[in-house]
């Protein structure tokens, strides 16, 4: 089925607007979910999918919740598999997004708002990408966070070749220095492994101090300026 949860998210804001508590209604499902899994939903509604997912993923969430993870008997590492589609989260305002494996092109373009946990994305992640928080758990494509503007990117650059993928005269990289950078990034980790179980993201955890030097914070030149 494809734009699972669109209806649903409509009726909620309907009838409740953004009132409803974080993970009022919780919808689990298995198997493959198709375009636009989660498109639009709302504040109060969390998808849960163990499986894996199409193209659209997350398109224009609104205060909502998703959770994406393989198979609990599965035997490859989701670290290193795609799981998701591209053009995830696509408009995304608000919300949550926990992805345990790799994501495909164009993840978070245009996100404005909307914080999304990911193991890996392809060519072109968070592009145009105006606010909102990114976090991501391993390997980057090229033209990373092209005409960004606006929100902040963390990326584990366990190589220190991030430079390499992305405009350095529109946007900065820097290791993370400030306590406040590296509670919201662990933060976000704990609710990554919290809602999906993820292996990465505890072996990260468990050896916490030592991964923050290879984690880089990605954010729009003009931004910092303006912060």
């Amino acid at each position: 089925d494809r734009t699972l949860g669109a209806f649903l998210g409509s009726d909620i804001t309907r009838l409740h607007g953004s009132a409803l508590a974080e993970d009022t209604l919780t919808v689990k499902c298995t198997g493959g979910g198709g375009q636009s899994f989660g498109a639009f939903i709302p504040k109060g509604l969390t998808l849960e999918l163990e499986g894996d997912s199409n193209d659209y993923f997350g398109k224009g969430l609104s205060g909502g919740k998703l959770v994406l993870y393989p198979p609990k008997d599965s035997t490859f590492d989701p670290g290193e598999n795609i799981i998701v589609g591209n053009v995830a989260l696509y408009g995304a305002t608000s919300g949550q997004a926990f992805i345990n494996g790799m994501a495909g092109e164009r993840f978070c373009v245009r996100n404005s708002g909307a914080i999304a946990v990911v193991e890996g994305v392809g060519d072109h992640g968070c592009e145009y990408m105006t606010g909102g928080r990114c976090v991501i758990l391993g390997p980057t494509g090229k033209n990373f966070a092209a005409g960004m503007s606006g929100g902040i990117a963390y990326v584990l650059d366990e190589k220190h070749d991030l430079y390499m993928r992305l405009n350095k005269d529109q946007v900065m990289t820097d290791t993370l220095t400030e306590p406040h950078d590296i509670a919201e990034l662990r933060s976000l980790i704990e609710a990554h492994v919290a809602a999906t179980g993820s292996p990465r993201g505890k072996k990260i955890l468990a050896a916490f101090h030592s991964y923050v030097p290879c984690f880089k914070k990605v954010m729009p030149r003009g931004h910092d300026r303006m912060l």
